[in-house]
Order: structure tokens, then sequence, then C-alpha cells
């Protein structure tokens, strides 16, 4: 061997003991020094963890008496695909379809081809009934793969005028998924949809549990207890709302079946004690699974989803003429005293204009009166050569027109105050005198939603001050029922306009009363307590059929604004004309302050010749 050959052996066995080395160190290293690490990782591989839903608060009325939203017991079914053995699939689901009475097309969108390898459960179906589950059970041996666990479903029982302010769940989308991600929501999540449900999901959805079992390499479960670890999970916080269920359905009852809105606030709080809008809907279609249901309610005309208090828009008519009223008395644009001759018509821009309360003409009317009799005329003249557009939309936003009033339910709309300037972007037309005599009496291009109109009563009577309307009242804890958090009053706004001005406005508002357009309504009612408020006919370009509004609050008369109520009512011109509004916050007023029923406060306003109502228009 020469020298050459016994240098590579050398280099060679040098090379082998150092990888040997290096080796040995690295087993030691891992084995020794770091092995508890390691065996903690090899386990984690060999674990899959489950999230065990959490049980939804229950959400109740003021009184916390009963829930208005509880949960029920029911069923989910799922299947575990790569349990299914190959070329059994079809089966499987066409037999689990004919038990559930649920369609293929439907178990088959739960099961796109990626997952058909998964050893995880795939939920195909839930609001199940034990019935079906025992029917399963009975054909345990032909559906490999089918399993069912317990699973609680949102009950709302006969909610009916509550459901837009409840709202409803729903499996959460691709696209809710995206946005709620970070937020530390998942695949296959029950979220809020609509009304409170979705406001507060965070509050009421709890904080799911965690169920860890050991799986095999194919993630196919390894049986035994010891080889499951549970982490219980937490259940959501109950609410308790400001919605008094006795005073909703009054509100419910003399809205009757009109298409339209009715609404109660205390002004001194922002408190919505009721709230009603028609048509509803009833929200145990969404967890019936009931699709015919589903679709023949967004097919009605009538769109039942919309909630009107504060989701529609309408003309506000001559309720405009507190803001009016605000306007000439706080600038003195018009002495109060001094009088407008009504003749009954005038003739302006080439065109007739007509005082549609009282077409021979109310004769000379002061501030006072013309608010009291809804003179058209009056308001014309002031508003178009004393107190101009750029004032009127002043007063306008001062009251919170144009402007959401942040309620805490999801979808409020801002309704719209015109100005000179948008009608030039929008039209490319001039603002007109004309144009500022039709905003003068609540036409033209002004809306405003029920809400807002219920905080311009609720400004009035705070002489200034408007709350942030809200249904919240409480945060309770799912256990002890201690209250977690109180909703307190918050400031919306503030007018810098004095005591005086609202007093003022008050005293007319009164007159409406007592003297003009709403006399006749609330004469039985004045006995018990005094009214405060206004009417408005809103036209929409219909010969026989208008809006109907009234807004006012009770009591007048008393020095305790914390004892007043502020109610809100529109019945839209889809309802055969019948002025009802005022006739519906009469029956309000009188079963809240009589502490009445609706079929007794009928009877003790003599509205009986008026029932029964007018059912559903379509």
């Amino acid at each position: 061997m020469n020298d050459n050959n016994a240098k590579r052996i050398t280099v060679f066995r040098v090379l082998l003991i150092v990888v040997f080395i290096v080796y040995g160190v690295k087993l030691f290293s891992m084995q020794i020094l770091s092995g508890d690490e390691y065996r903690t990782m090899a386990q984690d591989i060999s674990r899959r963890t489950f999230p065990i839903p959490a049980q939804r608060g229950e959400i109740y009325d003021r009184n916390f008496t009963r829930p208005m939203v509880m949960n029920r017991d029911s069923f989910a079914v799922s299947i575990t695909p790569a349990e299914v053995p190959r070329g059994s699939m079809d089966g499987v689901i066409e037999t689990v379809s004919q038990v559930l009475n649920i369609s293929q097309d439907e178990i088959r969108l739960r099961l796109p081809s990626q997952y058909l390898q998964l050893y995880q459960p795939v939920e195909i179906a839930a609001n199940v009934s034990f019935q079906a589950i025992a029917s399963l059970a009975e054909r345990k041996n032909e559906l490999p793969g089918i399993s069912w666990q317990s699973k609680q479903i949102r009950n709302y029982g006969d909610s009916g005028s509550l459901s837009h302010i409840l709202g409803y769940v729903g499996d959460i989308t691709r696209d809710e998924l995206t946005t709620l991600y970070n937020m530390g929501y998942q695949q296959g999540d029950v979220i809020g949809k609509a009304g409170i449900e979705k406001q507060y999901d965070i509050l009421l959805r709890g904080k799911e549990g965690r169920e860890t079992r050991t799986v095999d390499v194919r993630g196919r479960r390894i049986a035994g207890q010891e080889n499951i670890v549970r982490l219980p999970p937490e259940m959501g916080k109950n609410l308790v709302l400001t919605i008094d269920t006795g005073l909703q359905t009054l509100v419910e009852k003399a809205l009757g079946q009109r298409i339209g809105a009715a609404m109660v606030m205390r002004p001194s709080t922002g408190e919505i004690l009721a709230m009603v809008s028609y048509p509803w809907y009833d929200p145990n279609v969404f967890t019936s699974g009931l699709r015919s249901e589903y679709q023949s309610l967004v097919n009605d005309p009538n769109k039942p989803f919309i909630n009107r208090t504060i989701q529609s828009s309408y003309p506000p008519a001559s309720t405009f003429k507190i803001i009016m009223t605000t306007g000439i008395i706080a600038e003195n644009a018009f002495p109060p005293e001094q009088t407008v001759l009504c003749p009954g018509l005038i003739n302006f821009g080439n065109r007739d204009w007509n005082c549609h309360v009282r077409r021979p003409g109310h004769g000379r009317l002061n501030l006072h009166r013309a608010m009291a009799q809804s003179c058209d005329i009056y308001y014309w003249t002031v508003g178009r050569d004393y107190l101009g557009a750029e004032r009127i939309v002043s007063y306008s936003r001062e009251y919170g027109f144009g402007e959401l009033t942040d309620i805490d339910l999801p979808g409020e709309i801002a309704g719209f105050i015109p100005t000179p300037q948008w009608k030039e972007r929008r039209f490319h037309e001039r603002w007109v005198a004309g144009d500022t005599m039709n905003m003068s009496i609540g036409q033209g291009y002004t809306l405003v939603t029920p809400i807002q109109m219920a905080n311009m009563i609720s400004m009035t009577v705070n002489n200034g001050k408007v709350y942030k309307p809200h249904v919240l009242k409480e945060v309770r804890d799912p256990v002890t029922n201690s209250v977690e958090r109180s909703v307190r009053p918050e400031l919306l706004h503030e007018s810098k306009l004095s005591k005086e001005v609202f007093e003022a406005v008050r005293r007319d508002m009164r007159g409406v009363i007592t003297e003009g357009t709403a006399q006749y309504p609330f004469s039985s009612l004045e006995r018990r307590v005094q009214i405060a408020g206004k009417t408005g006919t809103a036209e929409i370009g219909l010969a026989d059929r208008w809006h109907s509004w009234f807004a006012a609050y009770a009591p007048y008369n008393s020095e305790d604004a914390e004892n007043a109520i502020v109610v809100s009512v529109i019945v839209e011109a889809a309802n055969k004309w019948e002025w009802w509004a005022p006739y519906a916050s009469a029956i309000i007023f009188q079963g809240y302050f009589a502490n009445q029923e609706y079929e007794d406060a009928v009877r003790t306003l003599g509205f009986q010749y008026l029932m029964p109502v007018q059912g559903r228009r379509e």
C-alpha cells in the first residue's frame, strides 16, 4: 500500500469518526436535552382539536321576567366522508335524504370533492328532531360515517313585531368570515344576521370550548376516554332590552295590519320602549329549514325584512312645521303675533298652490294658529320670504334630520335634507323659491325616518337635548344573572337655542291638540293626560292616498320630563286612506297612561266604530 492510499484511508476514517460524533451529539441533544420538547410536538401531531359550540345568551325585555329569545334542544347530523366505503356515498346520501326530508342536492352542497378524504365530521343538517335521529339510529349499520350530536338552536317564540328588534341568526358566510376572522370567528360558526342578534353578537355568542382527541396517522379518532381532553365552553351574556313587551303589544295592535311603523321612546334617556314595523316576519323561519317560507318572505312586495322605523324614510309633511316654528321664533324672522292671510289658494310661479287643510282658507292667522290649523300658506309665505332655504336647512340639521341617530340596531339610514348646492350638482338646476316653499311644509326632496321624528319631539321636550336612542338596557352574567353593565343615557346633541324657544314651540304643538287638526282623535283622552304633537299628511303623487304622520309627547303639563314618552307613527300610503296615525297614537297614549290593554283603550276612546282594523293590503 503506497503513501497516497494510506492518507486517503486515514482521512476517510477521520470523516467517519467526525460524522458519528456529530450524529451522536445531535441524538443526545434531541433525546436527552430536548426530549420533552419533541415528545410534546409528537403528541400535538397525533391530536386533533374540535370546537364545542357555546350556548348563545338569552334576550329579555326590560322587566327581566321571561326570555324573548332562548335556546331549544335539537340535533345536528354529520358525516365523516373518509369513513364511507368507496362506492357507498350515493346510497348513504339517498337514505339520509329520505330520513331527514331534505334534498340530496342540499347534502352534496356541503360535501365538495376536496372533503371526500376527510376523517373529520362535516355537518350536513341542523335542527333535526329526536324522531329523525331515532330513525337514523335504527339504520346505523346501513349508514357508515353518519353521526349526530346535540346542538341547540334559537327559539324566538311568538315574536310578532319584535322580529325587527331581535333579528335572527344563521351560518357564517365566506364574506363574513373574511371580515370577522381576526375577531375569532371560524367556518361553521352561527352568527347574528340582523337586529340585536347581529348588533351584540360578540356578547351573545360566548366562548366556544375545545375537545382534543388522539388520532392515528390518517386522522381517525382513537377510542377511549384517556384520549380525550375537554375545555368546556362559556355561555354568552344575557341581554336585557329597554323594550316593554306589554307596551309593544299595545303599539302592535294600535298600528294593526297597516304597512308602516310606530314607536315609543323615553326622551329623558333615549330608551326605546316599543318599536313596531309592519309587515314583520317570523325569525324561526331561519332555523326551521323550510326554504319555501323563507322564499315567500323574500318575494313579498311589502318587504317584511325592512325595519321601517330606522330603514325607511318619508316626506315629513306638516310635522316639519315644528322645525319651521323653531326657526321662525329663534331667528325672529317673522313676529309670532303678526298674521298672514290664507285665502285657501295662492298663485306663485305660474301655478296654483292650494292650502290642503281647508280649501276656503283659514283667513288671517298668527304663528300659533297656523301651527294648530297646519296652514300651508302661512308657512309657504314665511319660509319663502322671511326664513329662507339656508336657515331652514340649518334648523333641520339642528334637529338631527339628514344624520344617523346611532341607535344600536344595524341598517339605519340617514334620510335626506336637500340644499341648493345639492340640487345644482344633482340636477344641474338652480334652487328656486318653489323649492323653499315645498321644503317649508315638509314636501319636495326632504326625507326622514320615524326614529328621527321621535328625536325631533324629544329635543323639544328636553329643551334642546337629544339622547342617543338605544334598545339595550343591561348585560347580565348568564350564571348568576348579576348585572355586568348598564347602559346609561348618552347625549347625542345639545342645541344652543334658549329654553324659551322650545317652550314656545311646545305651546304651539299643544294647540294642535286643543284647537287644531288633531282635536277630534284626542278629545276623549284629554280628560286623563294632556298631549302635544303634530299631524302630517305627505303627498306621494296619488290622488286618493297619502302617508299619515303623527308625532307627539305626553304629558304636556308635567314639570318632570322623566315621566314623558314620545310617540312617532307613520302609516304608508300603500294602505287604504283612513288618516290612521293620530288614532293609533291616541290608543297608545290611552293604553300607556291608563295602564290598559288595546281593547280597553279602544272602548275608552270610543273608537269601536273604527274596528276591526283594515287588513293587510297587498
